[in-house]
């Protein structure tokens, strides 16, 4: 990294709490659930949209009584008091504000209608039909207000033959081949271990949100957006070739490999699993010397790339054999030397230890909104850092209806 990248990052992290928030002054009218909407909406109000959750005022979201739940007692699978939320919700709810409004009631809907018409943007991810038969679709909206940015997340769009099917992220990892190119080659089919189809979707969305509102700077006019998650993940998987994998005598599943590049896996060492990958002739030149076998240099074969993807059960062998004698801090010293790309396999509850995402300050602990000095489960900040504005989104999440009054009177008595 340069002098200035350090310098530019550096300043990121001195930045003024109180500096202005990029979406300042937008305001979002957010009916998601789950994961794949409170995602998008979370980003949004990180980069400080005023984000209100249209609340079921009986049951509240669904991840509100989810375990695990966190509360006075701390992090338990069963609600030790009445006051614990569940943890999926105290995460995805940060920075929001909750109104409690039944739309299938008269009075309700006309409350919904009236907030419409001061908002900037509505995100939602019910299922095709819902948002019709409740009567918030984009077409009944946009007649309350045409600058109305109306974002849709579905699990297979909003239109297609199969786009009213009810979709999970498991769902949809299964129909989109996700899951077929997940595992060892003789192994069975395996999902990711996160909810990457919503996550993916999420971000999808929020890409999507930002460039309707520069285009409605433009154009003074807002747009539905709608939003696939398998789509999304579609898109975001197929950049490998699959569809040629028969004609190149490939096997879909390759494991921790990828077949344009060898060697490129994971071993296992004296004290754990450490990843290498060679990407160039340069790396695998230099890993070569690194583990000492600079005599196949002269091999014809070893050097050939198509050969050793095609003899990756060869390649790794040899680096398996000179991992398996070191502890993965010799292996990344000396690969890190040589400028190849290493890394031991980290437990994912032990991130919080590694000193570089410390120094980021990537994860941060969650609140619970009636005891405010307890830490609750970590949560990823937003993962994006900008020189000139503040991203921090550390408000902890609503109770179901706080904020029916103030919301109603700043929105509705301007």
């Amino acid at each position: 990294m340069s002098k200035n990248s350090h310098d530019s990052a550096d300043a990121q992290t001195k930045l003024d709490a109180n500096q202005k928030k990029i979406l300042e002054g937008v305001r979002v009218l957010d009916l998601t659930r789950f994961l794949s909407g409170p995602q998008a909406t979370s980003y949004l109000a990180a980069l400080g949209a005023e984000v209100v959750r249209i609340d079921d005022p009986l049951r509240g979201d669904p991840t509100m009584n989810a375990p695990p739940f966190f509360g006075p007692s701390g992090i338990s699978m069963k609600r030790q008091t009445p006051d614990d939320i569940g943890v999926a919700y105290l995460k995805r709810a940060r920075g929001k504000k909750s109104v409690a409004i039944d739309l299938k009631s008269k009075d309700g809907h006309a409350l919904f209608l009236r907030l419409v018409k001061k908002a900037d943007i509505i995100v939602e991810n019910f299922r095709v039909g819902v948002t019709r038969r409740l009567g918030v679709d984009y077409e009944s909206l946009r007649k309350q207000n045409p600058k109305l940015i109306y974002c849709s997340i579905t699990g297979y769009g909003a239109t297609g033959p199969e786009s009213e099917l009810k979709a999970y992220d498991l769902m949809v990892q299964a129909s989109s081949g996700l899951m077929s190119v997940t595992g060892k080659p003789d192994g069975a089919p395996y999902k990711s271990g996160s909810s990457v189809s919503d996550c993916i979707a999420g971000t999808f969305a929020l890409s999507g949100v930002l460039g309707a509102l520069f285009q409605r700077t433009r154009t003074g006019e807002g747009q539905f957006i709608d939003v696939s998650m398998s789509d999304c993940l579609v898109s975001f998987i197929y950049d490998e070739p699959w569809d040629c994998y028969g004609q190149l005598d490939l096997v879909p599943r390759q494991g921790n490999r990828i077949v344009r590049f060898s060697p490129f896996n994971t071993y296992a060492a004296l004290d754990g699993t450490v990843a290498i990958g060679a990407a160039t002739e340069a790396d695998w030149c230099n890993l070569l010397e690194v583990m000492g076998r600079t005599e196949l240099k002269d091999d014809p074969n070893y050097m050939n790339l198509s050969w050793r993807i095609s003899h990756n059960v060869d390649v790794d062998a040899i680096v398996g054999n000179w991992v398996k004698s070191l502890p993965i801090a010799t292996i990344m010293q000396r690969c890190i030397e040589r400028e190849i790309a290493c890394s031991p396999i980290r437990e994912a509850q032990d991130l919080v230890k590694w000193k570089h995402l410390q120094h980021r300050k990537l994860l941060t602990p969650t609140f619970h909104p009636d005891y405010p000095g307890m830490d609750g489960p970590l949560v990823a900040t937003f993962p994006l850092k900008f020189s000139g504005a503040n991203t921090d989104n550390h408000t902890p999440s609503a109770r179901l209806g706080e904020h029916n009054d103030s919301v109603v009177e700043e929105w509705l008595n301007e």
